[in-house]
């Protein structure tokens, strides 16, 4: 039987119930959504982009998590990054370390239900979170990567389209290589 989503709950209401469900449902202002499942190229990017990170963090005090973790980005609000990096001592909203509340990187591999909100509403709630110094968004229909950074004057956008573009984290002293995150992609050709 099919369990139906609740309009809306209290964050109490929500925490409680998320922790009962078999799906994975965000949390924003009291409206709940539930997280459809991924693709293979969406799946696939997510772990190239993970181990590629993960490789080069291995040595630090840097953790990558996957999308399983849910993070804190309010007071009432609670999404799934697809990947999130945490340096130093992770913190969490509550003692069973459900809730992160300090990513200091979180990336992103959009879906065609997901890439308005990724580059809107998520983006805007990730540059809200004092902890976030960078948002990584990549395309899982065509090569793009797009990394924001937090800089003095604001959040700073560059964008990378060419598979041999290496995206820079140096927030986390490491690069991300698009030969490495699309390894074993293949895209749809154009249409005509």
């Amino acid at each position: 039987m099919a369990i139906e989503t609740p309009v809306r709950l209290t964050v109490e209401e929500y925490l409680a119930w998320e922790e009962t469900n078999f799906e994975k449902h965000e949390y924003i202002d009291g409206e709940v959504r539930c997280i459809a499942g991924a693709t293979r190229k969406h799946s696939q990017i997510a772990m190239n982009t993970g181990i590629v990170i993960g490789n080069q963090i291995a040595d630090s005090d840097c953790i990558i998590l996957s999308s399983d973790m849910r993070a804190k980005v309010g007071d009432a609000r609670f999404v799934y990054p697809d990947l999130s990096v945490v340096c130093g001592e992770a913190q969490f909203a509550r003692e069973n370390e459900m809730e992160l509340v300090n990513p200091l990187l979180v990336i992103e591999v959009t879906s065609p239900t997901s890439i308005d909100i990724d580059r809107g509403e998520k983006m805007d709630l990730y540059f809200d979170v004092p902890s976030i110094q960078a948002y990584l968004i990549i395309d899982q229909h065509r090569v793009c990567a797009e990394l924001s950074i937090r800089a003095d004057a604001g959040w700073q956008t560059t964008s990378f389209k060419d598979l041999d573009d290496v995206v820079p984290l140096e927030v986390l002293n490491c690069k991300l290589p698009l030969t490495q995150v699309y390894r074993g992609i293949k895209f749809d050709p154009p249409p005509d």
